[in-house]
């Protein structure tokens, strides 16, 4: 074999040029998830794009994608996560995909809880098929712990397609090794001492806790609290309990007790005023443990 070359394009044509890392099994996948009675309708594995979600909503306005899209790729060169930040990682060091929504029964004003609930169906997914600890922080990131420090791990992004169509992002870092993480404060799957870091199974067990939560969120009508939803995100959320600074559009600082996931899935932070103010929209950020 001849040594590996990083400047050398040839690596892109080879799908087994780290051993640790092989590729996603795009034929398994499909018969696993794409079946009658199933949310999804087509899983489809592509090796580098620039963002799965830019993609998909692309084809989802264009009339060319129906509601279970899935979208997989090995290499994100443009991966998009909350306020117009970059999420990139190493090829086949984690799972980038997008899954295009269209929640027609459910009132758009109750569109907002999707982010919130695809953290739910990833945290419940990861600790199925990694064996690993999470929690969220309001609204959809997902924290490990690494060395006994919170981490991220994986980021959910949502873009509206369209009138009637809502694409779902999530980026998780599985396999990525301390010196590859894009900044100290970020984690990975392994990392946090993951149990299994097979991504097929993962992407899966990720997959079907989506289907589950969207199916119960739809039939009841976008509902939070009649589905279980804002009662089941609560009780992971690490946000809560914990005094933030929530960093409000307009460069406005908000500091407080996170108190409450309201009905709208706003974070609610007492502040020391006595006031109880919900936010919709802004960096949070953890000042210290509960």
């Amino acid at each position: 074999m001849t040594p590996h070359n990083a400047s050398d394009d040839s690596r892109d044509d080879s799908r087994w040029s780290d051993l640790d890392r092989p590729p996603l099994n795009a034929a398994a996948l499909r018969r696993a998830l794409v079946r009658e009675g199933s949310l999804y309708r087509e899983v489809e594995v592509v090796q580098r794009t620039g963002s799965t979600n830019s993609d998909l909503v692309a084809r989802a306005v264009a009339g060319q994608a129906d509601e279970g899209a899935v979208l997989v790729a090995e290499e994100q060169t443009a991966g998009k996560g909350r306020l117009d930040r970059q999420w990139t990682a190493p090829p086949r060091s984690g799972l980038f995909f997008s899954v295009l929504l269209r929640p027609a029964e459910v009132p758009v004003a109750r569109w907002g809880w999707l982010p919130l609930l695809t953290g739910v169906a990833v945290a419940s997914g990861v600790a199925r098929a990694a064996g690993v600890d999470t929690a969220l922080k309001w609204p959809n990131d997902l924290l490990v712990t690494v060395g006994g420090e919170e981490r991220k791990a994986a980021g959910i992004l949502a873009e509206r397609a369209g009138e009637d169509g809502v694409v779902i992002g999530v980026g998780i870092n599985v396999t990525l090794r301390a010196d590859e993480l894009p900044v100290p404060r970020a984690g990975s799957l392994a990392l946090a001492g993951a149990v299994g870091t097979d991504r097929d199974p993962l992407l899966r067990a990720v997959l079907r806790a989506l289907e589950d939560w969207y199916g119960r969120w739809r039939a009841a009508g976008g509902d939070p609290a009649a589905c279980g939803l804002q009662e089941t995100y609560a009780a992971g959320c690490a946000t809560l309990g914990r005094v933030v600074r929530a960093e409000l559009p307009g460069e406005r600082a908000l500091v407080g007790e996170a108190v409450a996931v309201d009905g709208d899935g706003r974070l609610v932070i007492a502040t020391g005023e006595g006031v109880q103010e919900p936010v919709g929209a802004g960096d949070i950020v953890h000042l210290r443990p509960a």
